[in-house]
């Protein structure tokens, strides 16, 4: 078993989002999906951190599940920006039970335990291109923030590895309250998304106070999910 994470899969089956024409990376990023999971094995695990399907609404994804259901593996997923079919996690999990999309399960203020003494933990983050004014902010990274503490905090004593949709880091860019709660939980290592084309050279891949961040988005590694553990 090995755990693997890639983002920002930004399927598309029920909706017409063509992909193709933010440049030659996503030429048939389809099928770079599917080469990228046959790696895989049913025991394996990968994370997906947010923006995967373009839809509207649960029903609009629907192909997008399917796809993603069919892919070796279990998948856990979270939520990204774009991701506007995002509903409460009862409405997700009947989604998923109702279609029989067993391999695939939620990240949301919780966490899932993985091998002997690892856990799984992560929410979508905070990154400057959401800011609106100081007080709006504020409650939004407050609100990340607790979100991430929690599904920490749910992965009790085991050794922590985080999935976000924003990164932490990105170039002088720091989001210091999302890096606290990585230091102060001991975090292993941290994967993000969210960055595309020109913007991942700005992508932060090292150590910081610790912790190894990793930028997964999938066409920054060629939709070959990167393998964590």
């Amino acid at each position: 078993m090995s755990l693997f994470a890639i983002g920002d899969l930004h399927l598309s089956f029920g909706t017409d989002k063509p992909m193709d024409i933010f440049g030659p990376a996503w030429e048939n990023y389809v099928e770079k999906i599917k080469e990228g999971f046959s790696v895989l094995t049913d025991e394996d695990v990968c994370v997906l951190c947010g923006d995967i399907s373009w839809g509207l609404s649960l029903e609009e994804a629907e192909e997008d599940f399917r796809f993603i259901h069919n892919l070796p593996g279990r998948k856990i997923i979270l939520k990204g920006n774009h991701d506007y079919w995002w509903t409460s996690a009862a409405k997700m999990n009947a989604f998923l039970e109702k279609h029989g999309f067993g391999s695939i399960s939620i990240l949301h203020n919780n966490a899932y335990e993985y091998g002997e003494n690892a856990a799984i933990c992560g929410s979508r983050g905070w990154f400057y291109e959401e800011s609106k004014g100081s007080a709006h902010d504020k409650k939004l990274i407050d609100r990340e923030v607790q979100r991430l503490e929690t599904s920490l905090k749910a992965g009790g004593e085991r050794e922590k590895y985080v999935f976000l949709h924003y990164p932490p880091k990105y170039g002088a860019y720091l989001c210091p309250d999302i890096l606290r709660l990585l230091r102060e939980y001991d975090v292993k290592v941290c994967c993000s998304g969210h960055l595309h084309a020109e913007s991942l050279r700005m992508a932060f891949n090292g150590d910081w106070e610790g912790t190894k961040h990793l930028c997964v988005s999938g066409d920054g590694i060629r939709f070959r999910p990167c393998k964590i553990l």
